[in-house]
């Protein structure tokens, strides 16, 4: 068997062909019909090339390298070397290109109702994200009650300006590898924002117009709680790929959660939604890390994200990390020693994979 596996050479049409076979399990195309094979390299039993994810963060990635891995040995040669080099290319299906040109994909976080945690999902998931290799941006589009700054421990920073192409621009402060940007940031942090409604929507329509971006995988928005003037602002000037959800277990905050989730169906521009966060779903004491006290009710987001016919995206127990993460600037998802970390991977993973699918059937909503 030896000799005869050095005595058939190995060609690269027959390693396109064994890779053809390999299935991309979300888009449920092959490999090479989804130009996801690039750069093949043959040198005796050696072979090379390099497979394009969708997403860095695809949670399937060491099946897809096994698969192909598998395809070589069992249909070209079982005594070749194969080499897979995993890489990305964050996929894009937006049909405006003239609003926030660079940024591939716009990702809102809503919520029914205050008090649900929502600025804290958003926050987590950019982190994930950013953790996972994606360039990420994250816009606090809650005007009245601004969290990122906080968030971040940025409440005294201001954004500077720059001159691009004869007119000037904000540029996002960074931290921890993600580009922020909040009315929190132009005000004191004691100062209330008392605007009526046109004033609220030009300060929106600035920090997505007069602002440098640059190339972002993902810009998470994070909109304020209910369903009202911003919402509606948003949907006309951002063309969102897709919104994530967010509620606590309770009765009602899921209730509210419905009506936020119409709200995304009813509007002109209907935009899809990805899925659900179910946060502070359980309590597990550190002391006792196999309970688990069901505080606000049980699986009330896993019923509603079935109703709706929707993924949950993950659940996030109440961990003491994330308050204590947001109070002092420093997002739980930042410490992969805490168990929050896993959990917001698993959202950032989930988010990313249905991105990548919707990016691969349908058009991304735009805004007329």
């Amino acid at each position: 068997m030896h000799q005869l596996s050095f005595r058939k050479m190995i060609n690269k049409e027959d390693v396109l062909k064994a890779l053809s076979t390999v299935q991309e399990p979300d888009l449920h195309k092959d490999l090479v019909t989804l130009n996801m094979i690039q750069d093949i390299v043959i040198d005796g039993l050696t072979v090379s090339f390099i497979v394009v994810l969708t997403t860095p963060a695809c949670p399937l990635k060491e099946k897809i390298e096994k698969d192909c891995v598998d395809a070589i040995h069992q249909l070209v040669n079982d005594q070749a070397v194969v080499k897979v080099t995993m890489t990305a290319n964050v996929s894009s299906n937006r049909a405006d290109k003239l609003t926030l040109p660079g940024v591939k994909n716009i990702i809102a976080v809503a919520s029914g109702k205050g008090g649900v945690g929502k600025s804290s999902v958003s926050s987590n998931l950019a982190i994930a994200l950013a953790a996972t290799g994606a360039k990420v941006g994250l816009l606090d589009a809650d005007i009245y009650g601004p969290s990122i700054p906080m968030m971040f421990g940025e409440m005294d920073t201001q954004p500077l300006m720059r001159d691009v192409d004869g007119k000037q621009l904000m540029v996002p402060i960074e931290k921890f590898g993600i580009k922020l940007l909040s009315i929190g940031f132009l005000i004191k942090p004691e100062q209330a924002v008392v605007w009526r409604g046109p004033m609220v929507s030009s300060a929106l329509r600035q920090f997505v117009s007069d602002c440098d971006w640059g190339e972002l995988d993902y810009l998470i928005l994070d909109l304020p709680p209910g369903t009202g003037d911003i919402h509606l602002t948003m949907l006309q000037i951002v063309p969102l790929t897709g919104v994530v959800m967010v509620t606590t277990p309770q009765a009602i905050a899921l209730a509210d959660a419905y009506k936020a989730a119409t709200m995304f169906s009813m509007t002109p521009v209907k935009v899809p939604i990805l899925g659900l966060v179910e946060n502070m779903a359980y309590f597990t004491p550190d002391e006792l890390p196999d309970n688990k006290y069901y505080i606000f009710g049980k699986d009330g987001g896993r019923n509603m994200a079935s109703e709706l016919n929707v993924s949950l995206l993950g659940q996030v127990p109440i961990y003491m990390s994330i308050r204590e993460g947001g109070d002092v600037g420093i997002p739980a998802a930042l410490d992969q020693t805490k168990p929050a970390f896993k959990a917001f991977e698993k959202i950032a993973q989930n988010v990313a994979q249905l991105v990548s699918i919707i990016n691969s059937t349908e058009k991304t909503v735009s805004a007329e």
